[in-house]
């Protein structure tokens, strides 16, 4: 049997993106996944405010979405994005890490669909809202 939080663990560990964000898995299993992001000068979109860039917000929640498919226990293999609906609610907190969670809600024969939020330390305002829908690979 094939262990899915191990496996979403090294999805988010084999991208190289992943690892230069700093991405760092934290709850994984049972179709959620949450997934922390540093504060990072060279991730500064704005230096006049230090505000974290869009960018980094967005491939934070695409991949904490994907680790969410990954370990959903219905999906038996890899995943990619086919769509993906990002709402920013506000500029993220410089100097804090931003973790975003995502949950599979349902699933199809081929397709996840997930909702996320990425917070700061104020976790009663988003940063961000996000939508998706994933693909599901077959049966191996």
């Amino acid at each position: 049997m094939v262990d899915l939080t191990a496996l979403a663990r090294q999805f988010i560990q084999a991208l190289p993106h992943s690892v230069l964000l700093g991405m760092a898995p934290q709850e994984m299993g049972g179709g959620k996944a949450s997934i922390s992001m540093p504060y990072k000068d060279d991730l500064i979109g704005d230096p006049v405010t230090g505000v974290i860039h869009g960018g980094a917000v967005s491939a934070l929640m695409d991949t904490c979405c994907g680790a969410a498919v990954m370990c959903h226990p219905d999906n038996k293999g890899g995943t990619a994005t086919i769509d993906l609906r990002i709402d920013y609610m506000r500029a993220a907190t410089p100097g804090q890490t931003i973790t975003a969670r995502a949950t599979c809600y349902h699933m199809t024969r081929s397709v996840a669909f997930v909702r996320a939020v990425a917070l700061d330390d104020d976790t009663e305002n988003p940063v961000a809202t996000a939508t998706g829908a994933f693909t599901v690979e077959e049966k191996r």
